[in-house]
C-alpha cells in the first residue's frame, strides 16, 4: 500500500488556525503553536463573558429603576419589586428599567399604583 503524506490538510489546518488568530498581536497572529494557544484562551474568555453579561446587564436594570424610583420620590428598589410581585404585575426587570429611562411618566404611574 502507498504512503499518503498529509502536507495539504495539515497546511489548511495551520492556514485556517492563523486566520482565526488574525488581528491578535506579535507571534499570537504568525507562529502556530501561539495562535492556537491565544485561540484556547480566547474560547475560555468569550464563553465566560457570555454569562458574565447577563448578570451585567441585570445589575445596569436595577440600577437605572432604583435611580428612576428616587428621583420621584417613591421608595425603595426592593420593596417596589415587593409590591409589584404582590400585586401580580408580571414586567421583568428589563421592561421596567427601559420605561424609566425611556418614558418615565409610565413608569411613574406603575410605581405610584404599587
Amino acid at each position: 500500500m502507498s504512503r499518503v503524506k498529509g502536507g495539504v490538510i495539515s497546511a489548511k489546518r495551520r492556514r485556517n488556525t492563523l486566520k482565526r488568530a488574525k488581528g491578535y498581536r506579535g507571534s499570537r497572529s504568525k507562529k502556530e503553536r501561539h495562535a492556537k494557544e491565544a485561540l484556547v484562551h480566547a474560547g475560555k474568555y468569550a464563553f465566560n463573558h457570555r454569562r458574565d453579561k447577563k448578570v451585567d446587564f441585570r445589575q445596569l436594570w436595577i440600577v437605572r429603576i432604583n435611580a428612576s424610583l428616587r428621583e420621584n420620590g417613591v421608595k425603595s428598589y426592593s420593596t417596589f419589586m415587593a409590591g409589584l410581585k404582590k400585586q401580580g404585575v408580571l414586567l421583568d426587570r428589563k421592561v421596567l428599567a427601559t420605561l424609566a429611562k425611556d418614558h418615565p411618566e409610565v413608569f411613574v404611574r406603575i410605581a405610584k399604583k404599587d
